[in-house]
């Protein structure tokens, strides 16, 4: 049997360049919920939008643990930091139980570069089923393959998975707006932009106007006797790369034409997902989690070893394998080291490969929220803690490198250096003559050099992002350190926060006004930290961050939002528990004073498994004048005549004008309650076809340092949700 007869068999009528609709399984319910609806509009251009509703079945994937850390021993208190565990446990023995994987996409020869179509065959097969095992059999075989046939085009496949062309803390983005796309779709097709966008306002999906107009109509090829040759992953990855580093007066031209070239060679899916790769969203449904997943079995299947093992050791095997792979790409999130150190080395050899190291940045840990002193002491309890002012600052990573380079880095791994040269000069004065490289954890924060205190965060957005020169610094900021994660040499990750902070403690030294360890006490009772609290929000702090000092529970688990780190904020001890970071995707315009500007907007969490925003309420509340008019001059050049098909919304809440998701702001609300017409953290609540929506939501301020796929989840909002309800009983 043919590849291309496997193929039709399983998909059953639709060919492989059929369209295949998007029905995708919500994976996220924590074992409650078993259905969810998803309301999606496709928008004719002068009708008004009807909403459709797309009714599948999910599957169970986690079940609730309630044991608490102080009884787990080792293991389990790794298990309970991996929310996923359970379920990666289940789906391996799946994999392992399976007589043929699911293989769509290998149809290449041994030494050949990876063909662009057969990826796209994969990402076809993974777009059409809603069962994560059969996503993960697709990717995994596929990866398979390639580490077999061309193991040197395995770079650039998975990065084409995860539509990067480089690691992400390089901040390198395509960059490729709908309008030059349009230009590119319409000449290579023979159509005219005017048609190509009103495909879009029909279809609502680029990806499928590129694929239809190139298939149905007599491109410039074909008047050349299609004398390019078939596009390989290579090929498509190092035009990508070219594409992103374009830059100057002539930019626009050279990246079309690099486009045209591409769409050129492209045949049956091939448009789509090119398109959908240089807009910036696969919309797939492939998280770099299930990648990384893939990566590690993949690299377990290839083994010659493998085969001869037992089912039960082959699982535990690609257990280990998926722990491994996830533990190192923590630490050392670079795709382009540990690529070649698995290619090298194998899974077993890849800790000795790759660490933590100074100059590339690891996402940081980050604190639960919580609404109440003794919510704090139950989570502590039997544990020495510690109560730490929490800065309303940007948190800082500070690398320092062996060769004496000082980087430093955002929240969301953004390169920062340029931002605060007066921090470079400063913190080589606060190291000791005996620490030579290191990775600190920090707060920056605005800072009142006569008066010596803490200034908002609103003062310290008003400084330059780019270009900054020392001289010209009018916003003097001070840096709070709170963390050592690395220091001459050694990871101290493993290492508890007691004895991190007195190497911290050691290796630094305090500069007035510009170098401080962050405020703590070590309490013991209610009385103590409630005194606490007064007294940091009087330091014009937010609040306590409260952590565990000692045990396994104290060590650093790097982009965990883990339980062992808890934040009270004064503000939300008898409401939500936390702000919210939100997605601004729409705007209602103006009345009375606010006529000229828009007077209130549509905002969404973001839900990465879907790689969708899913709205979650109107706010209009919290703007001064000057708020309205700044988000006003910014937002009206990000306006777009349709909604994005990766918005998941009601009618019933259509906006005046949409946008393109570019900026996270922060906000309050009282409450949070079930919604027929919001869609946040829809099929993760006990009511299937409902959403969650926020009441009387506030806007406290613009989150610079979160790009919009760093907002919120739709699986925090239904746990703030659950929460809320779990406190009212």
């Amino acid at each position: 049997m043919s590849k291309q007869t496997k193929v039709s068999n399983f998909f059953g009528k639709p060919k492989l360049n059929d369209s295949i609709p998007q029905e995708k399984k919500d994976k996220k319910s924590g074992g409650k919920v078993k259905k969810r609806i998803i309301e999606s509009s496709d928008e004719e251009s002068n009708s008004e939008v009807d909403t459709k509703k797309i009714k599948f079945e999910r599957e169970n994937e986690r079940e609730n643990k309630t044991e608490s850390s102080s009884e787990m021993d080792e293991d389990n208190v790794k298990e309970e930091q991996d929310d996923n565990l359970e379920s990666e446990l289940v789906s391996t023995k799946k994999l392992v139980d399976q007589k043929d994987m699911k293989d769509v996409g290998a149809d290449w020869k041994k030494g050949e570069p990876v063909p662009y179509a057969g990826l796209c065959k994969t990402f076809e097969a993974i777009e059409s089923t809603t069962k994560r095992l059969e996503i993960q059999e697709y990717l995994t075989s596929f990866f398979k393959h390639t580490i077999e046939l061309s193991p040197g085009n395995l770079l650039e496949t998975l990065y084409l998975c995860l539509n990067r062309v480089c690691p992400e803390y390089e901040n390198v983005e395509l960059g490729i707006g709908e309008s030059l796309l349009i230009k590119a779709i319409a000449e290579v097709t023979g159509r005219t932009t005017q048609k190509v966008k009103n495909e879009l306002a029909k279809v609502g999906d680029l990806g499928k106007v590129a694929r239809d107009s190139k298939n149905s109509q007599k491109s410039i090829s074909s008047m050349f006797g299609n004398r390019d040759k078939l596009l390989t992953v290579p090929k498509v990855f190092n035009s990508m790369k070219k594409i992103a580093s374009l830059t100057g007066h002539s930019s626009q031209d050279l990246k079309i034409k690099e486009i045209q070239n591409l769409l050129i060679s492209c045949r049956d899916e091939e448009p789509k997902f090119l398109t959908r790769s240089l807009e910036g969203k696969l919309r797939i449904g492939l998280a770099e989690q299930t990648v990384l997943i893939c990566l590690a079995q993949a690299f377990v299947m290839t083994d010659k070893e493998y085969e001869k093992l037992a089912k039960a050791k082959k699982t535990e095997e690609l257990n280990n394998a998926i722990k491994t792979i996830k533990s190192v790409y923590s630490e050392l999130p670079s795709y382009d080291k540990i690529v070649p150190a698995l290619l090298k080395g194998g899974i077993k050899n890849l800790r000795e490969h790759c660490k933590l190291t100074p100059g590339i940045p690891l996402k940081p840990m980050l604190a639960h929220p919580t609404k109440s002193i003794t919510d704090v002491l139950d989570s502590v309890e039997g544990h020495k803690f510690t109560c730490e002012f929490k800065y309303d600052g940007e948190r800082g990573q500070i690398h320092r490198l062996e060769d004496g380079t000082t980087k430093i880095f955002s929240r969301n791994l953004e390169d920062n250096t340029v931002k605060y040269p007066d921090i470079i000069e400063r913190i080589s004065k606060a190291a000791k003559t005996n620490t030579k490289s290191y990775v600190l954890d920090c707060e920056v924060v605005a800072w009142d050099l006569e008066k010596h205190i803490l200034l908002p965060f609103q003062v310290l957005s008003t400084r330059k992002r780019k270009d900054v020169k020392e001289a010209e610094i009018k916003v003097s900021v001070c840096l709070f350190a709170f963390d050592l994660l690395y220091l001459n040499g050694e990871s101290l990750l493993k290492k508890s926060l007691e004895e991190r902070r007195k190497l911290m403690n050691d290796s630094f030294q305090e500069i007035e006004d510009e170098f401080s360890f962050v405020q703590n006490i070590n309490a013991t009772n209610i009385e103590e930290i409630q005194s606490y609290l007064d007294e940091s929000i009087k330091a014009n702090c937010e609040g306590l961050m409260v952590k565990i000092l000692d045990g396994l529970e104290s060590t650093y688990e790097p982009s965990k939002r883990s339980r062992n780190w808890l934040k009270l904020k004064k503000d939300y001890l008898s409401g939500v528990g936390d702000s919210l970071d939100l997605v601004v995707v729409g705007a209602f315009y103006g009345r009375g004073k606010r006529t000229n500007v828009y007077g209130a907007f549509l905002l969404a969490c973001y839900d990465p498994e879907h790689e969708e925003y899913q709205t979650i309420c109107k706010i209009g509340t919290g703007f001064s004048d000057s708020d309205l008019e700044t988000h006003f001059n910014y937002l009206k050049e990000k306006e777009t005549s349709e909604p994005k098909s990766y918005f998941n919304y009601d009618k019933g809440t259509k906006p005046d004008v949409w946008f393109e998701p570019c900026q996270v702001w922060e906000v309050k609300a009282a409450d949070l309650s079930i919604s027929p017409i919001y869609k946040a953290a829809i099929g993760q609540i006990s009511e299937a076809s409902k959403g969650v929506s926020l009441r009387f939501p506030r806007f406290i301020r613009i989150r610079e340092d979160k790009k919009p796929e760093d907002a919120t989840t739709s699986e925090q909002v239904a746990e703030l949700f659950q929460n809320q309800y779990n406190n009212k009983e």
